[in-house]
């Protein structure tokens, strides 16, 4: 049986409400439509809601009146209130589900409200998704209709006083809707194993009993698992087992610095497609091949806001300032980098989620991911960005011909001035010297301010190059394995210093 329709009526594209208007006006229409569902709510009284409805500029009003958040702050006001059983505080209703998100730099859980309406806009979003493989040339057809294997968190949820908290892949694979059930695998048993590493165990045994065609996933935890299929039954590559496999559905990290690697594994290419899937939202997603980037889902179940990420609205630790300028959707330009704010079907309203994007085509609402707002290097004003980090290290590895899955940066001391000190992950003989070199000649082309800091205050770059599995093992010993947990791009704060204390310790 087919996953989906190819050939679907009009009237179900209809139904389906596919985009057919300029993004401003989605936009205000979303907005609309939270506003009207949480105007009796705590949140939408002491925010003047129905003011904002009966405005002529919904959208400016609704920036007028509602204030910023970012976590912490809404937590304080708002969301512990939530988790204490309290209901109609940001969105009708009690919250039954939280997702726990610390994100790669926070030791503390955050605790992210999700509905039954933010599911629904999250599996909508999903539907458009796979009607966009229409547009692809060449597709696997018979590969579409096969299983889907998902690496996600556990669906056995922390239960707690009148709510259950988990990994949001968690919270989805319970929530599976029945017409996807005969596709999706490992399957609710396995997905309900808490222990990751017993979970990778039961699905290697499980893998020749499978006909997979897609699977989804953080690239480090799906390259493992692949890897593992692969020594236990003695294969040359994964195609071997899963002779249908032909997508790779991936997202949360630039998927490059691991491709390298990945494609290793496999006996010819596959299909690779990028998703920006949140806890608090399904945001965008690569909706054609060969598409520069993700098109943001602005017809459904979230209002989009950019703040320039610039000195004018965030202070050197990536804190945003009070009162930023937030721009809409047709007021943002392409080629600059914004934090995003978030309102949702699950009441976050006006929510800082922490990542930087830019928009690569403003007209198909078309953005790459290019870092987090305090995932970023800027002791001196060097103003150095996760992606700029990412193409310094994939030009680097290309030209050394090296695999380099992961890697990491901080920002340290170096007598009255400072330095980088970048840790580099690979399994391959590499001359750390001339890494180093290469990885800081291609920064100071990439990034202006990079090269004039480096003649200046920025003294030194340092570099060691480790094991793959030392990486993969401080995640572990931070009890952050699984689908959702990624290797932080920057290290500050307790992070660096669990991280520098980890390598004291011999562990490698």
């Amino acid at each position: 049986m087919p996953l989906i329709d190819i050939h679907l009526p009009k009237t179900i594209a209809k139904a389906l409400n596919l985009p057919a208007n300029s993004p401003k006006r989605q936009q205000i229409r979303v907005l609309k439509k939270l506003l009207k569902k949480a105007r009796h709510t705590a949140f939408g009284q002491k925010y003047y809601f129905d003011q904002i409805l009966l405005s002529r500029h919904p959208g400016k009003k609704f920036q007028e009146l509602v204030p910023t958040y970012d976590y912490n702050t809404i937590y304080e006001e708002w969301w512990n209130q939530t988790l204490n059983g309290i209901p109609d505080l940001c969105w009708p209703g009690k919250i039954k589900y939280f997702a726990l998100s610390s994100g790669t730099s926070e030791s503390a859980s955050k605790y992210i409200p999700i509905t039954n309406d933010l599911m629904r806009g999250n599996r909508v979003v999903m539907v458009k998704q796979l009607l966009s493989l229409r547009t692809y040339e060449e597709l696997p057809w018979k590969s579409v209709g096969k299983g889907w294997l998902m690496l996600g968190g556990s669906t056995d949820l922390q239960r707690s006083a009148g709510y259950y908290a988990g990994d949001l892949s968690g919270i989805t694979a319970k929530k599976v809707p029945i017409w996807f059930s005969p596709f999706y695998k490992p399957g609710k048993k396995i997905a309900r194993t808490k222990d990751w590493n017993t979970k990778l165990e039961e699905i290697v045994s499980q893998a020749p009993n499978w006909d997979i065609g897609f699977v989804v996933g953080v690239p480090a935890w799906i390259q493992m698992c692949m890897e593992m299929v692969i020594e236990r039954y003695k294969l040359n590559h994964i195609h071997e087992i899963w002779p249908n496999l032909a997508f790779f559905v991936h997202g949360g990290v630039a998927f490059e610095p691991y491709k390298k690697g990945f494609e290793k594994l496999l006996s010819h290419p596959l299909i690779y497609i990028e998703t920006y899937l949140a806890s608090e939202g399904f945001i965008a997603y690569q909706d054609k091949q060969g598409a520069q980037g993700m098109r943001l889902a602005t017809y459904d179940h979230i209002f989009f806001e950019f703040v320039p990420f610039d000195e004018k609205n965030f202070d050197l630790n990536g804190n945003m300032l009070r009162n930023p300028e937030a721009l809409m959707i047709h007021e943002v330009e392409e080629g600059r980098d914004y934090a995003i704010l978030l309102s949702t079907s699950a009441g976050a309203w006006r929510y800082l989620i922490g990542d930087t994007v830019r928009f690569v085509n403003k007209e198909r609402s078309e953005i790459i991911i290019t870092g987090r707002t305090k995932h970023y290097l800027s002791l001196v004003g060097e103003h150095l960005s996760v992606d700029n980090m990412n193409k310094a290290v994939q030009l680097a590895a290309e030209e050394m011909n090296a695999v380099i899955p992961e890697f990491t940066v901080a920002g340290v001391p170096c007598d009255n001035f400072f330095a980088h000190h970048w840790y580099i992950a690979s399994d391959d003989q590499i001359d750390p010297e001339q890494l180093r070199t290469k990885i800081d000649g291609h920064l100071k082309i990439l990034n202006d301010d990079y090269a004039v800091e480096r003649r200046s205050a920025l003294k030194e770059v340092y570099l060691d190059v480790l094991p793959e599995h030392i990486f993969m093992d401080f995640m572990r010993a931070k009890g952050k394995v699984g689908g959702q947990h990624k290797f932080p791009r920057v290290l500050k704060g307790k992070m660096m210093e669990d991280w520098q204390q980890f390598i004291r310790s011999g562990s490698i």
